[in-house]
């Protein structure tokens, strides 16, 4: 979708649009797509990869030819980077939480609109039964699960301190890790060069965790039935 599709959904789209204000602008993404119900089409995890990337040395030549050098001049450092995305990350979760225990049920029952569709309830509401409040984690790694989840234990009243506790977790390791990976691998000269096929593969890569988690569940599910 990012190589193929429509222009929103490549992170390049939206940092040249925001050139000098780039990380306000991917703050403020991060921070919708983390748990406001509309910002599930938004691409975060290409977004904060290709931050990552161009807080390195290495991003000046791919900066050039995509008009990318205002973002690059004016981006902070790499640690500040990160702190302010990790902040973005818990707090759209602690927003989206809030919000679910605000709507409650009524959530289920909204109609289909252009920014809100029942199936992603559906799926992040499937997410949460199957993995209980580690989901709040793994969700961190897959789209459009990762918004509605923090509303949907919001919706099922999940004890806040868990919640917050997995929430600070995920955020750090999703919006840091990723992160620091584009400016870690942008120094690879065939990362440089192949830069939107590394974000599918590094996107593809970190969606392992959840899809061995959610095989263990499915195969302690299918014991625990065998000795009954």
């Amino acid at each position: 979708m990012m190589t193929f599709g429509a222009s929103f959904l490549k992170p390049e789209f939206w940092l040249e649009k925001a050139g000098k204000s780039a990380i306000f602008v991917v703050t403020a993404i991060i921070f919708a797509e983390s748990g406001l119900f509309f910002g599930f089409f938004l691409p975060g995890d290409s977004l904060l990869f290709l931050t990552g990337f161009l807080t390195s040395n290495a991003a000046k030549d791919f900066a050039i030819q995509n008009n990318l050098t205002q973002v690059v001049a004016h981006i902070p450092p790499l640690p500040v980077v990160c702190l302010v995305l990790f902040v973005a990350a818990v707090a759209g979760d602690q927003v989206g939480f809030l919000f679910g225990r605000k709507v409650g049920p009524a959530l289920f029952t909204r109609p289909n609109s252009r920014f809100f569709k029942q199936d992603h309830v559906a799926r992040a509401h499937d997410f949460l039964e199957k993995n209980g409040p580690k989901t709040v984690l793994l969700a961190r790694f897959v789209p459009v699960v990762r918004t509605f989840t923090p509303i949907v234990a919001g919706v099922g009243r999940m004890r806040y301190r868990t919640f917050f506790t997995f929430n600070v977790i995920g955020g750090f390791v999703w919006a840091v890790g990723v992160t620091v990976l584009g400016a870690l691998l942008g120094k690879v000269g065939f990362v440089r060069k192949n830069i939107e096929y590394t974000i599918v593969a590094v996107i593809l890569i970190s969606l392992l965790p959840v899809f061995i988690e959610v095989y263990r569940s499915r195969k302690h599910k299918k014991a625990d039935a065998s000795v009954s």
